[in-house]
């Protein structure tokens, strides 16, 4: 089992879409989108073009599946789909239906389930790649919070995440969050732990992820769950979305996957959306983003 090598991951990234593309291993979801203001946030949505082959490789699962047939695309990882050795725990591979383009998933080499929490050596991995260029990394703690595999992945996202306007359509809202230890930001309206990172983004790996790992244990704790052991895994209290950059972590507890028939993910935490029709679109202008994310969360307390 190998290791990151310094300074390598983005031309593998790039050079392993390339094969893969080639390969026909990788098959890019084509979108169109639009731009909805609602609560202080400019909110990106990509509006589909098909999920024909994701639905039917659930499907194909699912049937394996009842017919009693182990059914993990991660272990073993697709070869073409394989761009690095990250830890000795952990390896890299490119999301095999992406809509994001360079969409990386951090993946454990050997099998826990996607409802544990995260563990030292999940940051670890995670910090390796942020130090190699600036992403978010975001985890669905769970189906409710829209996994889809239950194999654990983190998954990472290269910046920005929008065509136009701010990085990170969430960015500018958090602007008024407090600048010391784990608090609330004051225009999100469901329950939520936010934290900023100060020096510890910038500091090597290995400490970084210690940090972070702290901090991540605070934040379960100030939403009320159960935070994580360090010597053992540990299955979370409830479905979570989390997601962390280089400046900032925000973790929301989760209520159910669906606003209607929209699944809601950890992306549109960060103000990112995926509808899948017009209809649907049309639906989250009515009711607005904010809303709908604050309906499959927790109240926020008076």
């Amino acid at each position: 089992m190998g290791t990151l090598i310094k300074g390598t991951l983005w031309e593998r990234v790039v050079k392993t879409t390339e094969r893969a593309l080639a390969a026909g291993a990788l098959f890019p979801i084509p979108t169109a989108y639009t731009f909805i203001e609602d609560g202080g946030v400019h909110f990106f949505v990509r509006k589909l073009s098909s999920l024909t082959r994701k639905d039917e490789a659930r499907k194909r699962q699912a049937a394996d599946a009842g017919a009693g047939k182990t059914v993990n695309p991660f272990l073993p990882p697709e070869e073409d789909l394989l761009v690095s050795d990250i830890t000795e725990t952990h390896l890299a591979l490119l999301n095999k239906f992406n809509v994001v383009e360079h969409h990386l998933l951090i993946v454990t080499r050997h099998f826990e389930e996607q409802d544990m929490l995260l563990t030292l050596s999940d940051f670890e991995a995670l910090w390796l790649c942020l130090a190699e260029y600036n992403g978010l990394g975001f985890y669905n703690g769970g189906r409710e919070a829209g996994a889809s595999q239950e194999h654990k992945h983190l998954q990472l996202a290269p910046l920005p995440l929008a065509p136009e306007g701010p990085p990170i359509p969430i960015g500018p809202l958090l602007a008024a969050a407090s600048s010391s230890g784990v608090c609330a930001v004051p225009g999100l309206p469901f329950l939520h732990a936010f934290v900023r990172l100060g020096p510890a983004g910038s500091e090597v790996p290995p400490e970084a992820a210690k940090t972070t790992f702290r901090l991540y244990g605070e934040m379960l704790r100030t939403v009320g769950m159960q935070s994580p052991d360090a010597s053992r895994l540990t299955r979370q209290s409830r479905p979570y979305c989390f997601i962390i950059t280089r400046d900032w972590m925000l973790l929301v507890p989760r209520s159910k996957e669906f606003f209607e028939d929209i699944s809601i993910n950890t992306l549109a935490f960060a103000g990112s959306l995926f509808v899948r029709n017009e209809q649907q679109l049309e639906r989250l202008k009515s009711v607005g983003p904010m809303s709908a994310l604050a309906s499959v969360s927790l109240p926020r307390p008076l």
